[in-house]
């Protein structure tokens, strides 16, 4: 059997019982955006992605600077669908000897004009040797505590009835990764929504002190990211298509093609957050659905798009 044939999140499930642990200070494990643990009276958020060239970026395009940026926004994003405040990040990087230093000076100028948007030290990391080149960022946050209960949108938080809401526009980044491919250059607003994502922390924090308790960001796209908390709260949910929030340019663009990539296209790092109405009318965000008793996605649409995203081992 090949990765391939169970793919990234058959994966996550084969290795979740192997480090499966109980303690009183573990809040939140593996199968969420983050894992969450109490330290004394602190909740610590802490969550790592990695970027690998020929796979999520294209060294031979350059654009180091917005892989800085990119690198350290996509680890901002998960503490943000936690509710939580982004800290102290640790940074990885592996690369060939043969690489011009110039480029490492401007992944680490993208990276630390990331961190000082969103409050993050950069306290340490590694640099190694290697063929590939690749960037592992490792953050921390800190999360909020409401009435001694943990404060957190979680997955599983999700209940029937609840509404289901994003912020921004949806779709953006997969248009913008088709538009480089036609060989437009980052000035194109589409590119940008690709090459520099917006993690929406303050809304996050926002939605954790209204009272909503189920989140997520917008990584795999909408409609497989739905699907995990339709997985994890054990309930279903309907979606009308004509609600999905879609910007100008991506209409525009692909007139034909933009419901589906808002729904499919993955990496727009948006938030998705479900909650009650009294909840969700306070939040900058745009109603699209509601949680429903069932189990998986349902879009209401004419055009019959099934569950899909980005899988590390398929796509």
């Amino acid at each position: 059997m090949k990765l391939s044939d169970i793919g990234e999140f058959g994966l996550i499930k084969r290795l979740m019982p192997l480090v499966a642990a109980e303690s009183p200070d573990l809040i939140v494990g593996p199968e969420d955006d983050a894992a969450v643990w109490r330290v004394g009276g602190q909740l610590i958020i802490a969550t790592t992605d990695t970027m690998v060239d020929g796979v999520h970026f294209r060294s031979e395009t350059g654009g180091w600077r917005d892989l800085g940026w990119k690198a350290l926004a996509v680890n901002v994003s998960d503490v943000a669908a936690m509710g939580g405040t982004p800290t102290n990040a640790l940074v990885t990087l592996c690369l060939p000897p043969e690489l011009d230093v110039a480029a490492v000076d401007e992944l680490y100028a993208g990276l630390m004009e990331c961190a000082g948007e969103y409050g993050v030290m950069v306290v340490g990391g590694d640099v190694v040797r290697s063929q590939v080149i690749a960037v592992t960022v490792a953050l921390f946050g800190a999360g909020t505590e409401r009435d001694g209960q943990p404060a957190l949108l979680l997955r599983n938080g999700a209940k029937a009835g609840d509404l289901i809401a994003v912020t921004g526009t949806l779709g953006d980044s997969a248009g913008g990764l088709r538009r480089m491919d036609d060989g437009a250059g980052g000035d194109d607003p589409l590119v940008g929504r690709h090459l520099r994502p917006t993690p929406r922390v303050a809304t996050g924090q926002a939605a954790v002190a209204a009272g909503v308790r189920c989140g997520l960001d917008v990584s795999d796209g909408l409609l497989q990211d739905l699907g995990h908390v339709c997985e994890m709260s054990g309930l279903g949910a309907i979606l009308q298509a004509d609600a999905i929030p879609i910007s100008d340019e991506l209409r525009a663009a692909y007139p034909d093609e933009a419901l589906g990539m808002a729904c499919a296209g993955g990496e727009d790092y948006e938030l998705l957050i479900v909650g009650s109405k009294d909840k969700i009318d306070s939040l900058p965000v745009t109603v699209i659905g509601e949680m429903v008793d069932g189990a998986g996605v349902r879009l209401i649409d004419d055009k019959g798009f099934d569950r899909a995203g980005w899988d590390a081992f398929q796509s």
